[in-house]
């Protein structure tokens, strides 16, 4: 019996391997080259030389890495709970029996289907001062004030937050719409057979059925949010100052525009252990029969 176990592995063996040669070159390679590059002073054009963990050290002591991180902390702390709420909520209103059901489902995945940059224009585009759809809209519903959407900090990460909710939200409610679905309408009309309110059918069957894939969506929304660089670079470049700059674009300017390689590889590793640690502790946190 083992002996054909054995056999029919060898026979896999073929089939994997063109899978892990590419995995292999283009993902395993690439980590321990930034692992080594870390470890010496490298620019655009050559190796330099070896300086262990002095980009390590100078990292810890480096205010804009400490302000960047924060910046896409921040980013996190406040898009993922409106990704999973909104997310539901527009599951739930696309799961109702209506005539509209499949217009509601288009409309809100189709933004997610636009690039980023097609976003980031309509984003600056509608929040102009002055002429901006946004303002404009306040001003025919009576308010005299003139937001700058994109110059006040707090304002552009209003902004950077709203538009990366309209655009990114169909993907989870996707998500969640699956799930809904797989939840059999027997427990239901169990439920309503006892008595039991929509309400209560609401916090005692689908959300506990939901659970799993909210676990899913949590870990993947945060992943996602700590690597978010495009549309923040397209609206406000990291603007005003600083102020809005997460870490990808500091990796990216300190890489590529201040030319040291070394030291944006070693920003990508601390970056890198920060999404292993909130993994491995989201993981852990999952129920045993999850598991």
């Amino acid at each position: 019996m083992k002996s054909k176990k054995l056999i029919g592995d060898v026979k896999a063996v073929p089939f994997l391997l063109p899978f892990f040669v590419v995995y292999a070159w283009f993902t395993v390679y690439p980590m321990l080259k930034g692992l080594q590059m870390s470890l010496y002073q490298w620019t655009l054009i050559r190796q330099m030389d070896y300086i262990g963990f002095a980009n390590y050290s100078a990292m810890f002591k480096d205010r804009q890495f400490w302000e960047a991180l924060w910046n896409t902390t921040l980013f996190v702390l406040l898009s993922t709970p409106g990704m999973v709420v909104l997310a539901l909520v527009l599951a739930l209103f696309a799961n109702m029996r209506t005539r509209f059901r499949t217009f509601l489902r288009s409309s809100f995945f189709l933004p997610s289907i636009l690039s980023v940059s097609v976003i980031s224009f309509l984003a600056i585009f509608m929040l102009q001062p002055y002429t901006g759809f946004v303002n404009s809209l306040l001003h025919l519903m009576g308010s005299k004030a003139e937001p700058f959407w994109l110059a006040d900090r707090n304002l552009a990460w209003v902004s950077i937050i709203g538009v990366t909710l309209w655009w990114t939200v169909g993907f989870n409610m996707i998500l969640y719409l699956a799930s809904l679905q797989e939840i059999p309408d027997y427990l239901y009309e169990a439920g309503t057979i006892d008595g039991a309110t929509d309400g209560q059918l609401f916090w005692n069957v689908t959300l506990p059925l939901l659970a799993p894939i909210t676990r899913v969506i949590l870990l993947l929304q945060i992943i996602a949010s700590y690597k978010v660089f495009s549309q923040i670079w397209l609206i406000t470049r990291g603007g005003p100052g600083t102020k809005t700059r997460p870490i990808i674009q500091y990796i990216y300017e300190t890489g590529f525009k201040n030319n040291d390689l070394g030291y944006a590889a070693t920003m990508s590793y601390a970056l890198f252990v920060i999404l292993l640690v909130l993994s491995f502790i989201q993981l852990k946190l999952r129920p045993k029969e999850e598991v």
